[in-house]
């Protein structure tokens, strides 16, 4: 499974070290900008899971990067870091759809805690929506057409537990519902009350 990726911007030399690290050691890919016209730059270049960007930088600040980040891709996390812990700056964040706000310095275990719940929301997000595409799906056998990366109507039938474990590792149980299990005893009983054939005996 890839890791998740995440563009960490700050004017802070020692800000984009140490939280670069730090989140570096917990499984991420972490790539640095330090300042919002780099930033931009690679928001162009690349796709990204979550973006955490400081919020008072000169010329770009992060609530441009915000902005920039959500016009790009709307599904993108943005967390917003700043010293300046003012209301206004944090309700224009806000309503600008930022993911999360702290403020700096931030601690380690609080950083962790918030990346992982954005992250979290992410892929609960792009599940959904996952859900919402699994079409067409034949009306007798069930099976899923994927058409992804092909010409509509040309991919591969396949059934749902392997298409929903290839576009998002979910594993299926199999069990069954009380319409069929009742069938399913209905049958069993039909087939143990049959007399028995002689000529098998």
């Amino acid at each position: 499974m890839r890791k998740h990726t995440i563009l960490l911007v700050d004017d802070d030399p020692f800000i984009l070290t140490g939280i670069g690290q730090n989140l570096e050691s917990e499984g991420y890919e972490i790539t640095t900008a330090e300042n919002g016209e780099t930033a931009l730059e690679l928001l162009e270049k690349s796709a990204y899971d979550l973006v955490i960007t400081d919020l008072v930088m000169e010329k770009i600040d992060g609530i441009q990067i915000l902005k920039k980040a959500k016009e790009i891709s709307p599904e993108i996390m943005v967390i917003i870091l700043t010293g300046y812990g003012d209301m206004t700056s944090a309700i224009d964040a806000l309503r600008l759809n930022a993911d999360d706000y702290m403020l700096k310095p931030c601690q380690t275990e609080e950083m962790n805690f918030r990346v992982a719940a954005c992250l979290e929301k992410l892929e609960l997000s792009r599940k959904l929506k996952l859900y919402e595409q699994i079409l067409p799906v034949c009306c007798v056998c069930k099976k899923i057409r994927d058409d992804e990366g092909k010409q509509p109507g040309s991919g591969r039938w396949m059934p749902v537990d392997q298409y929903l474990w290839k576009k998002a590792r979910l594993s299926i149980s199999s069990t069954y519902c009380p319409h069929c299990a009742s069938e399913a005893m209905k049958e069993l009983d039909r087939i143990e009350q049959q007399p028995a054939d002689p000529e098998k005996k």
